[in-house]
This record gives structure tokens, sequence and C-alpha cells, in this order.
């Protein structure tokens, strides 16, 4: 709710008193514009599926990787990649540039909730170097941050339940997978932040710092502005990520493209939205071919039909947003 403070400075030589109006911030509901700007593909390992994100004034949402509905009728999880009708076979797609580096694995955090892991690539379809640090260890060549979640089970891996690009701005969220799902499977990605065309999208950033207590992720990006990224939740239910962005969203500039894969409502990776227009209004639901634009104050990526591809993968929602307003 708005407030205004007032401070009142009493006169010493009389009664005459002096009010000041304090601006304060507060947060109001908002909507997103989401697009489709999916393309038809035949390839089942292609990101094929672009939804793009907009709106006016956002300064926070959040993002969840949630189990999909059907995770109990799974009878046959099916994880294997399938590169039939592709024109590559796992490695570096045929249109991307390769750019050559060292690799190496670095534990850059390893404390009794979290590992905090950077991998650097032998090739990557991006020079970028983006400098990352979690307390004193850094690196700047990183190509994935991956982070592993430890349970309280003694002798219980830590499963891995969030990724991030560094040099191209890609993020990938899934839930601790259910115990007869091994080590579970991602299914679409995401971007969040000032989103630009590189021949795919993607967001520039220009330094990344994580705070591991709570676990938060600082970012800063190439054209000045930045995001705050707190991890909220870890669990079988949800990964789930709170976002602050800086300054507030401009309409003519995407702040979150989902990117995913659909040849068929039985072979993808998101194949139907489910939305709210309003936070009070009915959900909506429709097969992703269908739309071309919704307006939203939250919105699932999700499947509903078992896929042959990625079965336990995640679907991905998109919710509360909301812009800064001054009173």
């Amino acid at each position: 709710m708005a407030r205004t403070q007032h401070l009142t400075l009493l006169a010493t030589s009389g009664i005459a008193a002096i009010s000041f109006a304090v601006s304060t911030a507060f947060a109001a509901p908002a909507t997103a514009t989401v697009e489709n700007k999916t393309r038809p593909t035949a390839c089942a390992e292609e990101d094929n599926v672009s939804m793009v994100l907009r709106g006016q004034g956002i300064t926070n949402f959040r993002v969840e990787a949630l189990q999909p509905s059907y995770i109990d009728k799974i009878e046959k999880d099916v994880t294997t990649p399938d590169f039939s009708a592709c024109n590559f076979d796992g490695g570096d797609h045929p249109t991307d540039p390769s750019y050559k580096f060292k690799a190496r694995r670095v534990v850059l955090y390893d404390g009794p909730q979290w590992t905090i892991v950077g991998m650097t690539l032998p090739s990557f379809w991006r020079p970028n170097r983006v400098p990352v640090r979690v307390g004193a260890r850094s690196g700047n060549d990183f190509h994935l941050v991956q982070v592993f979640a430890k349970g309280k089970e003694k002798g219980k891996k830590p499963m891995e339940a969030m990724v991030l690009y560094p040099a191209d701005g890609y993020w990938r969220l899934k839930p601790l997978p259910l115990a007869r799902f091994g080590d579970g499977v991602y299914g679409s990605s995401f971007l969040m932040g000032p989103v630009e065309d590189a021949g795919r999208p993607v967001v520039n950033i220009s330094s990344i710092t994580i705070q591991t207590q709570p676990l938060s992720f600082r970012l800063r990006f190439a054209n000045g502005g930045s995001a705050s990224v707190k991890v909220a939740e870890i669990s079988e239910e949800r990964t789930a990520l709170d976002v602050s962005l800086h300054p507030a969203t401009q309409k003519s500039q995407p702040f979150a493209v989902l990117r995913s894969m659909y040849l068929a409502v039985d072979n993808a990776d998101v194949s139907e939205l489910t939305w709210q227009s309003t936070r009070s209004a009915p959900p909506e639901t429709k097969p992703l071919p269908e739309i071309s634009s919704i307006e939203a104050a939250q919105v699932r990526f999700a499947r509903t039909t078992p896929s042959r591809h990625n079965t336990s993968a995640p679907d991905i929602r998109f919710s509360d947003f909301e812009t800064a307003r001054r009173n």
C-alpha cells in the first residue's frame, strides 16, 4: 500500500511547523505481453520456439521450473537426444561460429547446501568472456555456472538444479528429480534482462557476482543495467527465482525470452500455454500453435500430453510481474 511519511520540525521561536512529504516507492501488479515467434523445424534438438516477453516499467517477476502435470503417470522417462532429423549430431551447430577454449572445471563454492561449479567448454559459439566471482574464487572464461543442491541425507549425491551460461545469458532450471528419475532432465531454457538479437536471442552480461547465503546472483549487463536474482526455492516441487531488474523495462525491448522445442503435441518441450490475463482472472489454456500474442499476469509454458522427448522435463512459469510506482 502506498504511504507518505511526514517529518515535522517545530520552530523554537513560535508555533510554526514545517512539513516535508517524502515520496515512497511501492510495487503494483503488472502484465506482460507474450509473443509467439516459433518457426517450423524437423529437428528435436533445435530451439525453434521463441516466446518473447515485453512490458513497460516492469521491475520484478518470478520464474519457476515446475514438475509437468503428468509426472505421476510417466512409465518411461525418455531422455536420450534425438538427432535423427537434424543436420548435426550433438557437436557444434553447423550455422554457429566456433571459438576455442581450454577446457576446465572449477569448484567455485562447496558448502552445506550448495556446490557451485564453473565449466569451460573446448568450444563455444560466442567469444565473450564474462567475469564470475563467488567469494574469493573467480574466472572469466566459464561457459556454464552450475548449482548443485545438497540433500540432508548423508551420502546422497548433490543434484544439479540450475545452470547459467554467462557468455550468452541463457538459464536452465529444473526441480529436484523424483527418486525414480535419476538426475532428472532439463527442457526449455530462457533469457532474462535486455534481450538482443545475435543470430539468436542473447543477453550480454558484463559481470556476475554470486552470494551463497542466501543464494543469489548479481548480474551487470553490457548496456549498464543490472539484475538481482534470488534463488527462492529448490525442491522436488519447484526451483524458483525472484528477479529484480534495474532500470525498469521498456516495452520496445524484450526483458525475457523462453526458448524451447515443438514438433508435435507428443514431441515437444512445451506444447501449450496456460495463463491468466489478470491476477484475478480465470486461467485460459491454448495449444502453442494457436497463440500469436497474449497479455498475461502469469503464464505457464507447459505440456499435458506426455512427450516422447525429455518426458520428465519441467514446465516453466513466469509470474508476479510488478512495476515500481511512487506516491
